[in-house]
This record gives structure tokens, sequence and C-alpha cells, in this order.
């Protein structure tokens, strides 16, 4: 995208993500700022993140992230974006920067199966769907189903739960 990137990133350790995107950060920003004679920083704030389930979510917010140059009239259709993985799930293009996670290669047995139904699936995505994801990465939240919702709740003992900010309103 022209002033965001989105990532699905599974972390091998503790404290992966933040470690990576801050060690990309650094190396970039000095890079451009070299490259540009210029200093200071590039980025207005925190990266965003969101947990996702290992299930039909991975695979919605991976089509959201697909579509998103689409929805953003910059192509017209996710294969003609460059960096999007879209070619390799629905074309079978080979990219060795992606690699197929489980739940896509769930989608069928052959290659040419899989592919058939994440066209389908990028033919159905919701409305709903959409807003779902960009609420929960722009919240923070977690993106999954109720069991997967309250496993987290229990792994950090609290409400995770996203709701709106400030108060409740008081009722009349």
């Amino acid at each position: 995208m022209t002033n965001h990137v989105h990532l699905i990133i599974a972390p091998s350790v503790e404290n992966g993500l933040g470690n990576l995107i801050q060690s990309l950060g650094r190396k970039y920003v000095q890079y451009f700022n070299w490259a540009y004679k210029r200093t200071g920083t590039l980025w207005e704030g925190r990266f965003k993140s969101s947990l996702i389930s290992n299930d039909k979510y991975l695979i919605a917010c991976s089509i959201y992230i697909e579509l998103n140059p689409v929805r953003a009239n910059i192509v017209k259709k996710p294969g003609n974006y460059p960096w999007s993985s879209y070619s390799a799930k629905a074309e079978g293009a080979k990219d060795p920067l992606i690699e197929m996670d489980p739940i896509y290669m769930d989608l069928g047995k052959r290659e040419e199966d899989r592919q058939l139904k994440y066209k389908e699936l990028v033919k159905d995505v919701s409305p709903d769907t959409v807003n779902l994801i960009r609420d929960a990465t722009q919240k923070g939240g977690i993106i999954g189903g109720e069991r997967f919702v309250d496993k987290i709740s229990g792994l950090v003992g609290r409400d995770v739960i996203l709701r709106q900010r400030g108060r409740p309103r008081k009722s009349l």
C-alpha cells in the first residue's frame, strides 16, 4: 500500500514480532535518511497488531490483505498487485517469500483444488468480515471465534473483548 504494510507473521520466539518490527524500523529509517539526506523519524506511531486464530479467520485475514489494494483502487484485481500473495495462492505463481499455511493447504488435496477454493473465498468475503478485521486491527483486538477469544482471555487472566472507548452511557 502507499502508506502502510500488512503482514501475517507467526513468530517463533517470545517477543519475536516486536523485535522484528523494531529492527526493521531501525534499519529502514537509517537507510531512508541516508538515501534522502534527511534526519528524524518516519513512523507516526507504534505498529498495529492483532492475534489471529489459526482457522477460517487466518484465511479471512489473508483475503482482507489481498483485497486491500482493490478497495483502495490501486488495482482492479488482487493478482495485479505485485506485493500480494494472491498470485501464489489463487494462480500457482511461485514465490520463495510465501509459505503456505496449513489452513490454506486444507482447502483441497490438489493445488488446483486449493486455488479454485481460494478464488471462491475471495469472491465471497463479506463486509462484516472486513469490518471485524479492520476494527480488531485498529484496536489491537483478537480475530477469532468465541472459543479462541475465551482461551486467550484465560491465558492472560482478563477480559479481552473489544468494547467502545470511554464510560458506558447512563440509561435514562
